[in-house]
């Protein structure tokens, strides 16, 4: 088990590599846009990461459903950090809408907007580690 325990762990890494990088991505191509520069390259590159995050969040969470069969887990923590991933999961949903913006060649909000777009990621990471790791009781 702590085998499958690893390659979740590895998983979730892999997909948080691209949940925080993917709306620099963004960023720059608003910025970009705005600066009338060539940004193809850039739509490129968020598209493959979008791929690549998709699959992994698949891994992380195909590994760690497995883990909370063969645990059996239960508490008030384990609800609370499964209702946060439901979060991180629609917010990889809102990086997918915008690399479909993106491909299609609208325009993305303000960098300003996607910057702090970016950090709403770590709203949802902190306390989903809080809840996987202190697992308070409450």
């Amino acid at each position: 088990m702590l085998w499958i325990k690893c390659f979740h762990v590895l998983g979730v890494m892999a997909w948080l590599t691209g949940i925080f990088y993917l709306p620099r991505i963004f960023v720059h191509y608003a910025e970009g846009s705005a600066a009338g520069e060539d940004v193809r390259r850039l739509v490129i590159m968020a598209g493959r990461l979008y791929g690549f995050m998709t699959l992994m969040s698949l891994v992380a969470m195909s590994l760690g459903v497995w883990l909370w069969q063969a645990y059996g887990y239960s508490g008030t923590w384990l609800q609370i950090k499964l209702l946060l991933v439901v979060g991180l999961i629609g917010y990889h949903l809102a990086c997918r809408h915008f690399v479909q913006r993106m491909r299609a060649g609208a325009a993305l909000p303000r960098g300003l907007v996607l910057r702090f777009f970016n950090e709403g990621a770590l709203l949802l990471v902190v306390p989903i580690l809080i809840m996987a790791i202190v697992k308070p009781s409450g």
